[in-house]
């Protein structure tokens, strides 16, 4: 275990449940890199989990306060302890790309529209691998999957054109960033990022899938080929959105709205 996982990590599960090969576990450790920096302990955040491998591999593993949601849950959750909080308290979700863009979308759109003080960690593996290597809407088109035998023939929202992070930013994020897990110490400057920014971010981290995608799609259970096709495939990364700053938090101008009703009855 490294120096970060035995600060944060529960010591029963900071091993954590993915597979070999498996970009996730490093994945997560980019969201403890991105904490440290921050200077950020236990006490100053409470982190959720949504479904599939990347709520098995974040599950109750943080030392502070934890929670779970299932299938898109956890941003109703997450809005509701936002309310209860005080703001300088943080709230880390770590979702796969189901639980963000497919079956959990209308619950994350709905907390990016209230612009909830959140930072949204989205871990994607290009795919529901967690039940058997399904395809998602981020599946490359063309992947052998155990859903599309014949590989996969509908648009996705990861390319040509469609990227469902454009309709998160037009419902009302303040940040937004795509990464790869290779990318160094980039995904790690945009958390930490997203942690000051008070209103809704997300930051997508896509990661190799070796026991599902590897070995339907690429043909092979090599951790250094699956890997290499990995480092070529064509994504748009970076910071693609940043407003912070722009629209009033939720919570923020929830409080503010009770107050003026407060004062209208007292005019009365």
């Amino acid at each position: 275990m490294s120096e970060l996982t035995t600060k944060y990590l529960r010591a029963e599960k900071a091993r954590g449940t993915s597979c070999r090969g498996c970009g996730l576990r490093p994945a997560h450790h980019k969201v403890l890199e991105a904490i440290d920096r921050s200077g950020l302990t236990l006490a100053d955040i409470v982190w959720g989990t949504g479904i599939g491998c990347s709520g098995r591999q974040t599950y109750a593993t943080w030392k502070g306060d934890t929670f779970a949601g299932t299938h898109g849950r956890v941003y109703a959750m997450a809005t509701g302890l936002r309310l209860a909080l005080p703001p300088e308290k943080k709230i880390i979700l770590t979702v796969g790309d189901g639980d963000a863009y497919t079956i959990g979308l209308q619950h994350l759109l709905n907390c990016a529209r209230r612009n909830v003080g959140v930072t949204v960690v989205v871990l994607d593996n290009l795919g529901y691998q967690s039940t058997g290597g399904q395809y998602s809407i981020t599946t490359p088109e063309g992947s052998v999957t155990d859903s599309s035998p014949r590989g996969t023939w509908e648009q996705n929202w990861a390319g040509q054109g469609l990227d469902v992070l454009n309709i998160v930013k037009e419902a009302g994020a303040t940040f937004i960033a795509r990464h790869t897990v290779l990318e160094g110490d980039a995904p790690v400057s945009s958390i930490a990022q997203a942690l000051q920014n008070p209103g809704f971010s997300l930051v997508q981290i896509v990661y190799p899938c070796v026991s599902h995608f590897g070995v339907q799609t690429l043909g092979t259970r090599s951790v250094p080929e699956v890997y290499k096709w990995f480092e070529s495939y064509p994504l748009s990364t970076g910071i693609l959105w940043n407003s912070i700053g722009s629209r009033p938090e939720f919570s923020e101008a929830f409080r503010q709205q009770n107050n003026n009703i407060k004062n209208r009855k007292q005019d009365v």
